[in-house]
């Protein structure tokens, strides 16, 4: 009987270490969707390109003072 018991409570175990890992699985997943998701949205990707701009507009300034 305990051995049994014991049987059960490793198989719990095991169980229960195989469900912990397929829910942070399931939550990386998730979390990478929604990163990718923000990431390549319209609005990111306008205030990247208007970063872009304005670091290019600044380089030559700069390069108009120096010369």
């Amino acid at each position: 009987y305990t051995e049994a018991q014991e049987e059960t409570m490793e198989q719990k175990f095991t169980q229960f270490g195989e469900r912990v890992t397929q829910v942070g699985q399931d939550l990386a997943e998730k979390a990478k969707t929604a990163f990718d998701s923000i990431h390549n949205s319209e609005a990111m990707t306008k205030t990247r390109d208007w970063f872009a701009e304005q670091l290019e507009a600044l380089k030559a300034k700069v390069q108009e003072i120096s010369q």
